[in-house]
């Protein structure tokens, strides 16, 4: 046996995502893509599967990912040593795929 051939054997995937959902989340990406980008710039409140919740101002969706300028209000996420400064311009990249809602405030 080759080498060639056990490596590909080895390689066999533990997961591949079934035509259905596939072609479901191929459309879902889509439409996100295309919402988001008829919203650029404008506040938004953006909620995550994970019951996160976001506000800021869409900057840009580029394929699976939309970048949300957070507005000043209530973020403290930064930790920064030796400053007590927050950051005015944090970039916070969501993945379309975890978002449940995005709301135009």
């Amino acid at each position: 046996m080759s080498s060639f051939y056990q490596t590909q054997h080895a390689l066999a995937p533990i997961y591949e995502c079934e035509t259905y959902a596939h072609h479901t989340l191929r459309s879902v990406k889509d439409h996100l893509n295309q919402l988001c980008a008829q919203n650029a710039h404008r506040l938004v409140k953006v909620e995550t599967m994970d019951g996160e919740v976001y506000e800021g101002t869409i900057v840009l969706c580029d394929r699976s990912i939309v970048y949300l300028s957070l507005s000043n209000e209530g973020n403290s996420r930064a930790f920064v040593p030796g400053a007590a400064t927050p950051y005015n311009n944090v970039i916070l990249p969501l993945v379309l795929f975890d978002l449940l809602a995005i709301t135009l405030v």
